[in-house]
């Protein structure tokens, strides 16, 4: 999907390469695990808790130029669901080549029905969605 990922924790290096060892859910991890111990990098993308010294659960998708398309910050003990992560990336490859459409909460992929948003769509989103 031309896309890149990369986690990033304020565990250092070698934290992390002993988690992805052990745990098995990880065994498949191909991507970089980026080490911010110092919490910097969780600091400018406003994730970091100072009480703790952790990072929170911070999702987020950055356009090659630069531009945060989608963030999304959970806690601690919050799971992220992978699909929905994935309907989110493909809504916003979607997006940036029909910047005039909108893609509601059930589109998936390429081929579901998208709309396009008006002063007359105010309140009728449903019935737009659903063709009523």
């Amino acid at each position: 999907m031309g896309a890149e990922i990369i986690t990033v924790s304020t565990d250092t290096k070698f934290v992390q390469l002993a988690w992805q060892r052990e745990e098995k859910m990880l065994k498949d991890v191909k991507y970089p695990m980026g080490a911010d111990p110092t919490g910097k990098l969780s600091k400018m993308f406003g994730v970091y808790d100072e009480d703790t010294g952790l990072a929170l659960r911070g999702t987020f998708i950055i356009s090659p130029e630069g531009k945060l398309l989608n963030s999304e910050v959970n806690f601690y003990n919050m799971g992220r669901n992978v699909d929905e992560l994935m309907r989110k990336f493909k809504a916003n490859l979607h997006l940036s080549k029909h910047a005039a459409e909108g893609c509601p909460a059930k589109w998936k992929d390429e081929g579901d029905k998208t709309l396009t948003p008006s002063p007359q769509m105010v309140g009728k989103v449903y019935e737009a969605y659903e063709g009523k």
